[in-house]
């Protein structure tokens, strides 16, 4: 499996690499370099748990996870948020610490530091190009940043050398902390909504139940739930009150349902003298109560 080659590549890169800067921020006294390093560290990390868990999460569904495993990749998102938001934030204390406190910086120590992260990271992202996955795309992203991250503190070392401002070098290190942060929290965004089993973002309600109505035979469609396993396998159930058949049937709103991202349906079939066992349900989904003389005969 190429994708999980890629993976692991850039991780044993990205986590060797890591730990080499935190030394190199702590000898050059840069705390920009150090912001880098959390930066790396987060990434390394993510991309191991992305790594394991993209493999778990490709299992199939078995007798304990009836689902599938797709959440792990979600749960591997989490954790991976959880760290930045962390690492971001105690990079920003410390970073605001030294404004008010400038340090002499070894800006030459910096350039070299700099120039090999450049290069590195740029190998790691040029080795995760490739794979369409999500989490694949996350790594590769991720790996940019990096490349990113180390232009501005190289130059920002080239500035120090020449100037002596070594105020440049905090301030750098906020600008990528706090860069991470609004990305995290953007992600913890997107988490959060799917552990509450919001609505997908690529899911219409309203259409779908029209476009079932539509369908020879439906008469009435009710208790619809839709949620999303990992943000791409979106699972739904629904009551249907139908005449005619109903394999026929079935199949067209099954079809119907693909169309709308829909991978997987739970479909409970009712017959029109069935009156579903909530009185309540049609009048909750908004309908104007003509469906209710049925149930009275």
């Amino acid at each position: 499996m190429k994708i999980e080659k890629n993976i692991l590549i850039a991780f044993i890169l990205n986590a060797a690499f890591s730990v080499f800067e935190f030394f190199g921020g702590i000898f050059t006294g840069s705390v920009a370099i150090i912001s880098d390093a959390v930066h790396d560290i987060g990434d390394a990390i993510s991309i191991g748990i992305s790594y394991f868990f993209e493999r778990k999460s490709k299992k199939q569904p078995d007798d304990v996870y009836t689902y599938g495993y797709l959440r792990y990749s979600v749960l591997g998102s989490f954790i991976t948020t959880a760290i930045l938001l962390f690492g971001s934030s105690a990079v920003i204390y410390n970073a605001v610490l030294r404004i008010f406190n400038p340090v002499r910086i070894a800006y030459s120590g910096m350039i070299v530091f700099a120039l090999i992260g450049v290069v590195v990271n740029f190998v790691a992202a040029y080795f995760t190009k490739e794979g369409d996955s999500l989490n694949q795309k996350a790594v590769n992203l991720h790996m940019l940043e990096d490349v990113l991250g180390w232009v501005v503190v190289l130059i920002g070392a080239v500035i120090m050398r020449f100037t002596d401002i070594y105020i440049i070098d905090p301030v750098m290190s906020i600008c990528v902390a706090v860069f991470i942060f609004i990305n995290a929290i953007k992600n913890l965004k997107q988490i959060s909504t799917l552990f509450l089993e919001k609505l997908p973002d690529n899911v219409d309600i309203e259409e779908i139940k029209n476009h079932v109505l539509k369908i020879e035979g439906v008469k009435d469609v009710h208790h619809i739930h839709i949620w999303s396993i990992d943000g791409h396998n979106n699972y739904a159930t629904m009551h249907v009150v139908c005449e005619g058949e109903a394999c026929k049937i079935k199949k067209e709103i099954r079809e119907e349902l693909k169309e709308h991202h829909i991978e997987h349906a739970t479909l409970e079939l009712e017959e029109a003298c069935e009156s579903c066992s909530e009185q309540c349900c049609h009048v909750k989904y908004g309908d104007t109560g003509h469906h209710h003389h049925h149930h009275h005969h």
